[in-house]
């Protein structure tokens, strides 16, 4: 009997396929209630941090040195107040093979799928990850399919993914390319369940685990040139996986007073898979499109449970916007010498402002950059934004309007990250999962899930399950 290929029967089969294609039985990690086993789930990746390590190695990924950005420094510190000005360095991520700190996530997540006899590789996704997942394939003779949102209705593609489906398929992956909408995911389960091979989903444990390598060896370089942990740690984030990674190897590395700051682009008022939308934003990644609802809900990933959940980590989390970004990834070029793309370059952002609230005497590191490329260079992504109707002017990036104009910065003092709530995202986590669990009474058990979940106290999560009525 053929099986039922309709939008409803593949989705109904999403679990089984998942479970095949992950190797992992997920259900062994639930209980009663809201809470699973997080920790267990880590843990049953099964290798450790230094196996991990070792791996990377052997595939050209991970000891990417730190450079210190002594001329941002100093430009941060003529506009900050006398004292002020914090160290600037950055971890250049770039070095490695594929050009982004993914090729941690994807070098776990090959090696493992070779090790256990899948015959290829499979990710969705229109980023960096899709160049890792194919350079790694590559190099251990996997086959690689990358499923990518890359058109509007319209057949155009914004030039960022124009780019990374070229360096897909420069490394001999099949890159499949899809109009924006829901039929993505529908895609991505269908090719799981014809070819076999294994999900190599950003949000496995296998993929987060990679990065923890990320964050230990920042505190290891650290203490190694500077005798000390760095004060702050400014991670781009998205859907959550480089902030939690890179946050679990600073804790493995015993750098738990390291602050950790997740940093956002700021794209309120776009809706991500708007067809209409989808080519007014000139960042693919790193934004409060992703960062916002993968915070509040981690498990909308293509796992039935994410292994990265930002908000077990996350100490602060600001936002730039998009004129801010293409200002510093400019000023990185011309006063450091150092030509990279946008994602590292929106924690960049981030950074050059809060390390003007900080003393002289501190260390704030960015954790990552990326490469850059043809659609990946500030001048397409301008040139393209104004096809697409967005105006580009100097002033003040308060001002921007994702979507209707972008704003570069009249001179370097108007940059300036943005605060948000955290404690807001925190309850929405809450919310959340009252919402999808409306039939649960809400025992000790997973009061003490939630006080970990959102590392707050437990007063925190009473007071607003009972805001909730949920107590």
């Amino acid at each position: 009997m053929s099986r039922d290929m309709s939008y409803e029967g593949v989705m109904g089969r999403k679990n089984e396929i998942m479970k095949k294609a992950v190797g992992l039985d997920y259900s062994k990690f639930e209980s009663d209630g809201i809470k699973f086993d997080y920790d267990k789930m880590m843990r049953d990746t099964g290798y450790s941090l230094q196996e991990i390590q070792k791996l990377q190695e052997e595939t050209g990924v991970g000891n990417t040195p730190v450079y210190e950005l002594r001329n941002l420094t100093k430009l941060a510190r003529k506009l900050a107040p006398e004292g002020k000005g914090a160290r600037i360095f950055v971890k250049d991520e770039a070095s490695n093979l594929s050009g982004s700190y993914k090729a941690r996530r994807a070098a776990t997540s090959v090696y493992h799928a070779k090790k256990n006899g899948y015959k290829g590789v499979i990710a969705a996704t229109s980023g960096n990850y899709g160049a890792a997942v194919a350079s790694q394939a590559a190099m251990l003779g996997l086959k690689c399919i990358i499923v990518q949102e890359c058109y509007d209705s319209r057949g155009v593609g914004q030039p960022e993914i124009v780019e990374k489906a070229r360096k897909c398929e420069a490394y001999g992956a099949e890159v499949l390319q899809l109009t924006v909408g829901p039929e993505l995911f529908y895609t991505f389960l269908k090719l799981l369940e014809e070819t076999g091979y294994f999900n190599a989903s950003l949000y496995t444990p296998f993929g987060i685990a990679g990065v923890e390598t990320l964050g230990y060896e920042i505190a290891m370089q650290f203490r190694e040139k500077e005798g000390r942990d760095p004060d702050v740690v400014v991670a781009t984030n998205a859907g959550g996986g480089n902030l939690t990674g890179t946050a679990r190897g600073l804790i493995k590395a015993g750098a738990e007073n390291t602050m950790v700051v997740g940093a956002s682009v700021n794209l309120k008022g776009l809706h991500m898979a708007s067809d209409t939308q989808f080519n007014k934003k000139s960042f693919t990644t790193g934004h409060t499109g992703f960062g916002i609802p993968f915070a509040t809900w981690p498990d909308r990933s293509d796992v039935p449970r994410s292994a990265a959940r930002p908000l077990r980590y996350m100490d602060r989390y600001v936002t730039v916007n998009q004129g801010e970004v293409f200002y510093i990834t400019e000023a990185l070029a011309q006063l450091e010498g150092m030509e990279r793309g946008p994602a590292g370059n929106t924690s960049l952002a981030a950074a050059f402002s809060i390390a003007q609230e900080l003393d002289e005497d501190k260390i704030i590191v960015v954790q990552e950059t990326e490469y850059t490329g043809a659609g990946k260079h500030i001048n397409p992504q301008l040139s393209f934004a104004k096809e697409n109707g967005v105006k580009v002017i100097a002033g003040d990036p308060r001002d921007e309007v994702p979507g209707e104009n972008i704003i570069l910065p009249r001179d370097p003092s108007f940059i300036k990250a943005v605060d948000l709530d955290l404690n807001k995202i925190k309850r929405s986590l809450i919310k959340n999962c009252v919402k999808k669990n409306p039939d649960i009474k809400f025992e000790d058990s997973d009061i003490e899930y939630l006080v970990i979940e959102t590392k707050t106290d437990e007063e925190f999560v009473r007071n607003t399950l009972k805001e909730l009525g949920a107590l």
